[in-house]
């Protein structure tokens, strides 16, 4: 829970503000449908959880606010008189802010509408993306160097010229990046929007659970799913056996994400509503077999693995490792897939194999990886960082750090708050990576990144990092006291010095934009290289053109299986 004391730091940046400057947007989510449909496919005898309950929870929902964004240097402006400059200034005499009038007319500040989405299964304390942008009729020229001051999210409704708010549900602040990758003089408009990267803090917690379809209720069913989904999901709390399954009421069954599914809710629901209710020994021996026939087509590959997951149990498993060693590849990969959620070490290679050359699986593949407790995954992917795809590398950074975020390779560097710094001392082509979502972080794959002289940067609109003669660069920050540091051409003392002279993530992020668009970076400086859901696998039988892209699928056949939360843009 945030604490209401931070809420006194409001007047503070706001004097600060009145003395002197300080100083791919879009759709943030994937549209997503709240129920996960499944197929339609056979079990003889056997009541599965999906056919008497529909799942809960799994919607994203929407929080908004109207914000103030600080230390512009003059590309703000006075609001006009509107609902939403009203309920600024209510804001702002509850805070207690001296001469609110005169705060809204300063040229350094901004009133922008503040966004955001919580993800399924979000937990009080959990962070993400925060989304900015100024209305549509203001003349602010920027948001760039722009700082969101704290702000109080909840779903909004606007009745009659009146706002009106509903519980609170997450608050947000910090640094404002601007698109690194916009041309801001071709399109203005994206200028004047922004992200703040794990910049929102959920209050409270989202449930997930079963309802119960309406003509089957009773507390004697809700038990029995409780019991049924008890049986295949648990976990450890202060080393006590618990199961993840609540029955609440008798349509209700309140349900804990488990652990291995943190990054993969959609599945996680997928998975649980395919576990049987009640199912006999010989029910359960039919259903197996039944089951690994149509793990064999890969027209019911899919959901035939998804079932043998929720099984799980010996003769599951056996199941799944023999389709390991099928003709089709879909058969093979839905196998793999299920037997990662499972902690079958066997699976391991195929994935790999998947993520380093079907674009289509590697999403999947990679945070399949991901979920595992091996060695032989975590191996596999540190493997994956030297490859030539940069949304394979970094797919795999960012699935060694869902694995292992304590491990030495990917654990990085706190930068003063402000971002998580990551020097990979691998192999491959030298590359850049940074993010305009999920979380403000810079990862240099290799440790030898240097920058060409002569060169003139803005890290920000306070910070001037000038190449000099004899491979030298002086970095330069403007205020009241000039404060100067001079460093070799090495693209991680340059980020270090930015750092330690005030530069925030969105500076550190234009001067190595700017850099690579000057052709001062040689290295490789991608932004949001993230694998991609909804590909379309490449058949066997169809054959990709010599002139098409390594990272782009032309053929027929789409990917059956959730996408998962790990890489997507919303978080």
């Amino acid at each position: 829970m945030i604490s209401e004391a931070r809420y006194l730091l409001w007047p503070a940046l706001l004097a600060t503000c009145m003395t002197a400057s300080l100083g791919c947007m879009g759709p943030i989510l994937r549209q997503q449908s709240p129920e996960t449909a499944l197929a339609d496919q056979d079990s003889p005898g056997t009541t599965l959880v999906g056919n008497v309950t529909h799942p809960y929870g799994l919607n994203y929902v929407k929080l908004e606010a109207v914000g103030l964004v600080t230390g512009l240097a003059g590309t703000g402006e006075d609001p006009a008189p509107s609902p939403q400059r009203a309920s600024m200034m209510s804001e702002m005499n509850r805070r207690e802010v001296e001469n609110p009038n005169q705060v809204l007319a300063s040229p350094d500040t901004a009133l922008v509408l503040v966004r955001g989405f919580l993800r399924p299964g979000i937990q009080a304390g959990d962070r993400f993306d925060i989304e900015v942008r100024t209305p549509s009729r203001s003349n602010t020229t920027s948001l760039r160097g722009g700082h969101l001051l704290e702000t109080r999210l909840t779903e909004l409704a606007v009745l009659g010229s009146q706002i009106r708010k509903g519980h609170l549900m997450a608050v947000s602040q910090g640094p404002v990046l601007v698109d690194p990758n916009a041309d801001l003089q071709d399109d203005a408009a994206l200028a004047r929007q922004g992200r703040v990267l794990s910049g929102g803090v959920a209050t409270k917690s989202r449930n997930l659970g079963l309802i119960l379809d309406h003509e089957r209720q009773s507390v004697r069913l809700s038990q029995q799913v409780g019991k049924a989904v008890n049986q295949r999901f648990h976990s450890y709390i202060e080393g006590r056996k618990q199961g993840v399954a609540t029955p609440k009421t008798d349509e209700f069954v309140e349900l804990e994400l488990h652990p291995r599914y943190k990054d993969n809710v959609g599945r996680f629901m997928r998975v649980v509503r395919n576990i049987a209710i009640d199912e006999t020994p010989a029910q359960r021996q039919a259903r197996l077999l039944l089951l690994k026939n149509q793990l064999l087509d890969p027209v019911t590959a899919s959901t035939a693995a998804l079932r043998l997951e929720a099984i799980a149990g010996e003769e599951a498993i056996a199941i799944l490792k023999d389709a390991l060693s099928a003709d089709d590849p879909e058969v093979r990969f839905y196998s793999a897939e299920a037997l990662a959620y499972l902690d079958v070490t066997e699976a391991v290679p195929l994935l790999a194999q998947a993520a380093r050359e079907e674009p289509a699986y590697r999403v999947h593949a990679l945070a399949a990886l991901s979920a595992m407790d091996d060695g032989a995954a975590f191996e596999e992917l540190r493997a994956l960082l030297e490859v030539k795809s940069a949304e394979t590398r970094y797919g795999a950074f960012r699935a060694m750090t869902a694995m292992s975020p304590g491990d030495p390779l990917v654990r990085g560097e706190d930068m003063d708050g402000k971002f998580t710094y990551h020097v990979l001392n691998v192999t491959g082509q030298p590359m850049i990576h940074v993010t305009s979502s999920h979380r403000p972080e810079i990862v240099l794959f290799g440790s030898e990144h240097h920058l060409k002289l002569p060169l003139v940067l803005d890290a920000g609109p306070k910070i001037l990092v000038n190449g000099l003669s004899g491979g030298q660069i002086k970095i330069s920050r403007f205020g009241e006291i000039t404060l100067q540091r001079v460093v070799s051409t090495s693209v991680d003392e340059t980020i270090r010095a930015v750092v330690e002279l005030g530069g925030t993530y969105p500076d550190v992020v234009q001067m190595l934009q700017q850099a690579k668009d000057s052709g001062a970076l040689a290295s490789r400086f991608r932004v949001n290289a993230l694998p991609e859901g909804g590909r379309e696998l490449l058949r066997s039988d169809d054959e990709a053109p010599d002139s098409a892209p390594s990272d782009v699928q032309t053929a027929s056949h789409e990917v059956a299986t959730p996408e998962p939360e790990l890489f997507g843009n919303h978080q």
